[in-house]
């Protein structure tokens, strides 16, 4: 069941976080100020939102759930590690400590956010798997 509620939650990810992230969230979730903590919440709100209907179409077509407690736990770490790992300076700090300033001035920082992003839904996953 890991695997089916991973891509349901990739899917979602990638929903949210390209069609469905507006100009203003994108340039502005990282700022250090409450305007990009609004536009931050917001962006990682629709993260939420998308993937508890894509977990919601997944228990109806597939015909199990892990149950709303163990759902909204999932949601909660999805929600709170998206819009940790946006606020840029966590996979800036990584870069640093991982001596990728060269990979991190030709666009690396794309990479290693989405891949947090992909590794917080593997976790989800795993996890809505095993209860």
């Amino acid at each position: 069941m890991s695997a089916e509620l991973f891509v349901l939650l990739y899917a979602a990810h990638l929903a949210a976080d390209y069609p469905l992230q507006t100009d203003h969230q994108a340039g502005h979730k990282a700022d250090c100020s409450t305007a990009g903590w609004r536009a931050n919440l917001a962006h990682a709100g629709t993260h939420v939102g998308v993937c508890a209907l894509a977990l919601l179409v997944g228990a109806a077509v597939l015909g199990d759930s892990a149950g709303i407690p163990a759902s909204m736990a999932a949601l909660a770490w999805i929600g709170a590690t998206h819009a940790v790992i946006d606020r840029r300076w966590p996979v800036a700090r990584w870069m640093r400590v991982a001596r990728q300033a060269g990979f991190a001035q030709h666009g690396g920082a794309a990479y290693v956010d989405q891949t947090a992003h992909i590794l917080v839904l593997v976790v989800a996953s795993l996890f809505l798997a095993a209860v």
